[in-house]
């Protein structure tokens, strides 16, 4: 059976490969500490585990659901941006998807013909571009760099704009820089946006992730025309360590979100019930877990950040959001006689027993990522191993 040409083009994700093969070594007995995949090390709150026991028990989550999602979750969304984002939505203007990466994929799907052009700023979130590609349209990358902090610029969106330009893909707070936009920033790239009639597609997944002096400023916030613009993305799986419950949402234009909705009708029919009851809860109950898992990772984002300026050759900037850095570790590559950061990687993982995430998959081949989405402990011996593995390439 040949397969198609979209399956033999596709690559995997690489932070899913990169945990695989971690766990994998791990069942083998080996001693491995991996910061890899993007998940709260928290259980998920209680509150919101109870909320999802009810709906069992009573027999909610016994049946589907409609596509876009049980009504009291598309109206707790709304009333959710309405808190956070100081903006107002219809619930009409909404759909639940199974996890924040399926609405993306269902944005692409609903807007892009053959050749339609994405502008993705890098370094960029690994699926972003092979969802592009499933989608016939084709992701343009634009280059930022740490001494711009990573920050796209206007000038450099219009260098890359085309008369096929659809749309502009922004993440902030950014996986995996940890970058965050400012509000004077983000509202010169609305207005360039709405000016060229270019969709802004806002990936907040990290939104509430934010340490330090940092704030994040949602772009729908900044005037009617930018929101009119803009399609949100987000979700409860970062915020409130539900990876597992597999719920995201994406809200905006309604021709956009009710193509959206058609298109999962066909794949999904729904996303699952019991965990949209569970959303419910994450997105309208007590909100004082969040804010403690936020303490939490911000501790680890300081101690983490005193670590790894220890490692020799490491470049490392200080993340305001999310909970990955994203060292440039070229130096160190070269001190260590390495050509090519895979070969870095791969030889953490099987020396020093480290799981990290090659910068390649990024749009970074200089760079590395690591996750402190994990226990202090883990994370203190990871760099610990790390500082200890380089120094010995060193001395070769």
């Amino acid at each position: 059976m040949n397969l198609s040409t979209r399956a033999q083009n596709i690559e995997p994700s690489a932070t899913l490969k990169a945990s695989t093969k971690a766990k994998q070594l791990k069942a083998q007995g080996k001693d491995i500490l991996s910061l890899t995949v993007g998940e709260p090390d928290f259980a998920t709150p209680e509150t919101i585990q109870q909320a999802a026991i009810q709906a069992i028990t009573s027999g909610q989550a016994s049946y589907y659901t409609p596509t876009a999602g049980i009504p009291e979750l598309r109206q707790a969304i709304v009333a959710y941006l309405h808190k956070y984002y100081q903006v107002d939505y219809a619930p009409s203007q909404t759909i639940v998807t199974d996890g924040a990466k399926y609405a993306l994929y269902l944005v692409f799907q609903a807007i892009l013909n053959v050749g339609d052009e994405v502008l993705i700023p890098t370094p960029y979130w690994v699926s972003y571009s092979e969802q592009i590609k499933l989608a016939q349209g084709t992701a343009v990358f634009v280059e930022t760099t740490s001494a711009q902090d990573f920050q796209v610029t206007v000038e450099q969106l219009e260098a890359a704009r085309t008369p096929k330009t659809k749309a502009l893909l922004l993440n902030s707070p950014s996986n995996p820089t940890g970058m965050i936009y400012s509000k004077e920033q983000l509202a010169q790239i609305g207005e360039w946006a709405v000016a060229h009639n270019i969709l802004i597609i806002a990936d907040d997944i990290y939104g509430r992730l934010v340490y330090g002096e940092a704030t994040f400023t949602p772009i729908v916030s900044l005037s009617e025309a930018i929101k009119e613009q803009t399609i949100v993305i987000n979700g409860v799986s970062k915020t409130y360590a539900m990876t597992g419950w597999r719920i995201g949402f994406a809200v905006g234009n309604q021709a956009i979100i009710t193509a959206m909705i058609d298109i999962a009708s066909q794949a999904t029919s729904n996303p699952t019930a019991v965990s949209q009851y569970a959303a419910v809860e994450a997105l309208s109950g007590d909100q004082s877990e969040v804010e403690r898992m936020r303490q939490a990772f911000e501790i680890r984002r300081n101690k983490m950040f005193e670590a790894l300026q220890e490692v020799p050759g490491f470049d490392v900037l200080l993340p305001d959001g999310a909970f990955y850095f994203f060292p440039n570790v070229q130096k160190t590559l070269d001190q260590c006689g390495y050509t090519d950061v895979d070969d870095f990687v791969d030889d953490l993982l099987y020396e020093a027993n480290v799981a990290v995430v090659t910068g390649k998959a990024f749009g970074a081949p200089q760079n590395i990522r690591l996750s402190y989405a994990a226990d202090q402990q883990t994370l203190d011996e990871a760099v610990a191993r790390i500082k200890k593995f380089v120094e010995k390439k060193q001395k070769k």
